[in-house]
């Protein structure tokens, strides 16, 4: 068995919207052979405390926007957080302070479980309009 689509969907919106603050190391893993209670781990990095509330933020947003859907339930939420969690049920969204998740290793534990390849949308990309071959 593998994560709906409607779990990658949601999992894609909740990359994005970290990826618009500037998130980095954005990990999608689809968890559904070791999980029965959910199908999608998206995990991202934040540079300082403030990142992650403002990313954290902006995945609620988003999701609530585009998907008409709130977190079940939200760990970490009071203010100077180096981890805050967010269940959707079919995604569980994790927002590590950079220290926070090496500290913790959850991409070690479920390093097992296939990654979801996400693409950030608003990155640059390469062989843009108007580049030279040599600059390619």
């Amino acid at each position: 068995m593998t994560a709906t689509d409607t779990a990658k969907t949601l999992a894609f919106s909740a990359a994005q919207a970290a990826a618009d603050k500037k998130a980095h190391d954005i990990n999608l893993r689809d968890v559904t052979e070791k999980i029965a209670l959910t199908d999608v781990f998206v995990i991202v990095s934040a540079s300082n405390e403030r990142q992650v509330k403002a990313i954290v933020d902006a995945v609620e947003e988003r999701l609530i926007k585009e998907h008409d859907t709130r977190p079940l339930r939200r760990e970490g939420k009071g203010g100077g957080e180096q981890w805050v969690l967010l269940d959707y049920g079919e995604i569980v969204v994790h927002v590590f302070h950079q220290e926070a998740r090496q500290y913790f290793g959850l991409d070690g534990l479920w390093k097992d479980c296939p990654e979801i390849p996400f693409v950030d949308a608003s990155a640059p990309s390469s062989g843009r309009d108007g580049d030279t071959e040599e600059q390619r």
